[in-house]
């Protein structure tokens, strides 16, 4: 590989190039040169106010958690981890901790944008759940009842195998996919989590051998330095060791890039210097990771290296509370698939936006970064923020924009 094709791969995958990118687009809109948005930085406060207000009602004592995957399972006020930990009573820390990030990752990459008609009964509890509730409870009970292990005598690990030999027949079963009931991107899934199992057995280094998810762990704990961990190191083992499950996308010298688009208002400068890396999932997936290793006693640096996410409730956020408009009002009719420059726009102004918005609410607040780091705006916060709005504007609480989904991206 050219030197020049390793320093473009290195960027495209640093969460300074996601701000960088994402601020190069975003001074086309302040200049009004974009094709497809502008942006109202009049209604920046409005929205921040509105972002406390919910925060507020959410924690009363701003004592808020990471935005991860742990969230979605206590929905319905049952923590599922209840049962996990019970399971896990008679295992070693680091064994536990594998388990959780086993349980984790397959349930982030299930998490792609389920639709609007799609619902998940949990059995025990006969809640209906939808969107990323749905999928965080179904993917839970998915693992386990072992459907991503290869052991029958073990059912609480994700390893190639397991994914590997993971059915359409099965996957549908346990998301509850029917006719009636259909989820967006089920194939997608599928693919998704049986590339995993091939990707993870290319990578000793990460995935240990038999390989499996979990051993990420004793990877991370080798890179720790007295107990502490950059959360750089994580965000930057999960796209090495991942990035190449994602289909049909970007990249150079046959490394794929992921979650990273072009962009033809970017000037050419040279190889890449078109393309706006998001790295959404890959990101939540790195602030999933967070909680089980510091629960191991580690100690986690510089929280907010890593960007806010784009994705449709923080990007719809910013169209319904008006810091971002549409040029024409079709966007918001049509159905547009993750490429489409308008997309493209609209995620990258929604990370330079979500630091704005986190600025401005530290400052209200009398909070610093290490007191209030990006990773709880978005969980107190932008996230929730955006779907109550989305909910008091439309029936269904969809995004304002609708994005075809194929079970990978969102």
């Amino acid at each position: 590989m050219l030197q020049v094709e390793q320093e473009a791969i290195a960027y495209l995958r640093s969460p300074r190039a996601i701000r960088e990118r994402c601020g190069q687009i975003f001074e086309l809109a302040m200049q009004d040169r974009l094709q497809h948005f502008r942006c109202h930085l009049d209604r920046l406060d409005a929205t921040a106010d509105y972002v406390i207000q919910v925060m507020q009602e959410n924690y009363p004592d701003l004592q808020i958690p990471f935005h991860s995957r742990w969230r979605h399972f206590e929905v319905g006020g049952r923590s599922r981890m209840d049962w996990l930990n019970q399971q896990m009573q008679s295992l070693d820390p680091i064994e536990r901790t594998r388990i959780k990030f086993d349980l984790a990752i397959t349930s982030v990459l299930l998490d792609a944008g389920a639709g609007q008609q799609w619902c998940y009964r949990e059995p025990d509890t006969d809640l209906l759940l939808r969107r990323s509730e749905g999928l965080a409870i179904a993917s839970f009970h998915l693992f386990r009842q072992g459907y991503f292990s290869s052991q029958p005598n073990y059912l609480l690990q994700a390893d190639a195998i397991g994914l590997t030999r993971l059915t359409e027949t099965e996957l549908a079963a346990g998301l509850q996919h029917s006719s009636e009931n259909p989820l967006v991107g089920l194939s997608g899934r599928l693919e998704l989590l049986q590339k995993l199992g091939q990707v993870i057995q290319l990578d000793p280094d990460l995935f240990g051998h038999p390989p499996r998810l979990g051993n990420l762990v004793d990877y991370l704990l080798q890179q720790s330095h007295s107990q502490t961990l950059t959360v750089n190191t994580i965000f930057q083992a999960v796209l090495s060791g991942l990035s190449a499950i994602w289909p049909g996308r970007l990249a150079i010298a046959q490394v794929n890039l992921g979650d990273v688009w072009p962009h033809t208002a970017l000037p050419q400068t040279g190889l890449g210097s078109q393309w706006v890396p998001f790295h959404k999932l890959s990101q939540w997936l790195t602030y999933s990771l967070l909680e089980p290793l510091e629960e191991l006693g580690l100690t986690l640096l510089d929280l907010d290296d890593l960007t806010g996410l784009a994705e449709y409730r923080n990007g719809g956020l910013c169209i319904d509370m008006g810091l971002l408009q549409p040029k024409d009002e079709k966007i918001l009719r049509d159905r547009y698939l993750p490429g489409a420059e308008a997309i493209v726009e609209w995620r990258a102004l929604t990370i330079v936006l979500l630091d704005q918005i986190a600025q401005v609410i530290r400052q209200r607040l009398g909070q610093s970064t290490r007191q209030l780091p990006l990773v709880k705006v978005l969980e107190g916060g932008t996230w929730a923020a955006g779907r109550k709005m989305a909910a008091q504007l439309r029936a269904e609480g969809g995004p304002p924009i609708e994005i075809v989904s194929d079970g990978t991206v969102y």
